[in-house]
């Protein structure tokens, strides 16, 4: 008789709670996590949905700063039965127990919430961030994790060398140890290359896997300690002299459903306003590096029910537009326009991200523009064309000249639902 090997039970951690302050003014009233992306998502919408599709379903969703629109979000679109206690998406503030106040980092956070781990006695615990665009299969990182032994395992990513140094930066060793984290620093000023290649560097994407003794020894340990207390800054670094952590390469994961077009290992970290602006470039085009349209492994978000959007006498061409929205006599191109959008005779924007409930004035040209929701547009306006006008007439101009216009105030006619 087939002895078979019982599934590992996994505990997901995932972290949400972060300011996102270079994201500003998208993060004026809502965290990161929570920032709408490509017409439809919130782009905590990515690690969900990779955690859904990969079967795993047990998951506490730690939230801190601006959390009430993220906590309404995951309310609508990411209720889940309660009818085995082992499946469900929990939002977790701070709990204001162990130090009595905020997180103090990642590591703190999952600290503050050990009971919830011990509760649910898991053999994994995967701790990962919310605040990126990529597809995943973490069973697949899993089954690794369990291959090679680890005790902790860090999802890892090449990257060419010289733009390693905004990243947590890995390096692994030799041949039969190309796996084995040897050291971890964040942000170095000379990135290490990997052995294998020395053009590129390993940069950690912020996703670990942890034994679950592992990480509870080591949380208490840390908890005593003064100073900051963050997964990669801090514990990862302390735990390279005692335990076995490896590198997981990203780029060897196999999504169902990739297109021979698509950019594999695909990854963005939308962590600025150009990043993010970036990222909506790369959905775009008949080809994208990044394409939703993968039936095989869906990005999943609330469900909504509008009807489709209207295009009159328009001329659309690379763009994604939303449910509801009404488009008159107006030029668009490579850009991605949100739900319930009304874009007024004669307009015309380019590159630019427009978002739910706005409206776009009658002859107004936008280039290179990110407008949040319920923003108006006055007729005949001109954005994007002129850096120091819009400096003057603007507070979030970036150093490319991206023009980031905030959020704007509903009016009763907008959908509640937005």
């Amino acid at each position: 008789m087939v002895e078979r090997r019982r599934q590992p039970r996994v505990l997901a951690m995932i972290m949400a709670g972060g300011k996102g302050e270079r994201l500003m003014p998208l993060t004026a009233v809502r965290s990161k996590p929570a920032v709408p992306f490509a017409g439809k998502y919130r782009i905590i919408d990515f690690v969900l949905s990779n955690f859904l599709n990969s079967g795993i379903l047990a998951m506490y969703v730690l939230v801190q700063y601006r959390s009430q629109s993220l906590i309404e979000h995951l309310r609508r679109a990411w209720r889940t039965g309660g009818l085995i206690k082992q499946n469900f998406i929990t939002v977790v503030p701070p709990q204001m127990k162990a130090r009595g106040g905020w997180y103090e980092g990642t590591a703190d956070a999952v600290y503050q919430n050990l009971n919830l781990i011990r509760d649910f006695d898991p053999d994994l615990v995967a701790v990962f961030g919310a605040d990126h665009i990529y597809r995943m299969d973490i069973n697949q990182m899993v089954r690794f994790h369990l291959s090679r032994h680890a005790d902790v395992t860090v999802a890892a990513l090449p990257v060419p060398l010289h733009a390693a140094k905004g990243f947590g930066i890995v390096e692994v060793g030799h041949k039969d140890q190309e796996d084995r984290i040897l050291g971890f620093e964040e942000k170095p000023k000379q990135p290490k290359p990997m052995p294998t290649d020395p053009e590129q560097a390993y940069s950690s994407m912020g996703n670990y896997l942890f034994n679950t003794d592992v990480l509870l020894e080591i949380l208490e340990q840390d908890a005593a300690r003064p100073g900051s207390h963050d997964f990669g800054r801090d514990i990862i670094p302390r735990l390279l002299r005692t335990h076995r952590v490896m590198a997981y390469n990203f780029l060897s994961n196999d999504v169902p459903g990739l297109k021979p077009y698509e950019e594999r290992g695909y990854w963005r970290d939308v962590g600025t306003l150009d990043a993010y602006w970036q990222a909506h470039m790369d959905l775009l085009g008949e080809a994208p590096i990044f394409d939703l349209r993968n039936t095989e492994w869906p990005i999943l978000t609330d469900k909504y029910d509008a009807p489709s959007a209207s295009l009159v006498r328009s001329r659309i061409d690379e763009s994604m537009i939303g449910q509801g929205s009404l488009i008159v006599d107006a030029d668009i191109t490579r850009s991605v326009i949100g739900r319930h959008v009304v874009i007024q005779h004669g307009a015309r924007i380019e590159e630019s991200i427009i978002m739910d409930g706005a409206v776009i004035g009658s002859k107004a040209q936008l280039r290179r523009v990110i407008a949040d929701r319920f923003n108006v547009i006055p007729a005949g306006a001109e954005i994007g064309f002129d850096p120091a006008e819009d400096r003057m007439r603007h507070q979030a101009v970036t150093k490319t000249g991206l023009v980031v216009l905030p959020r704007g105030q509903p009016s009763p006619l907008s959908p509640r639902t937005l």
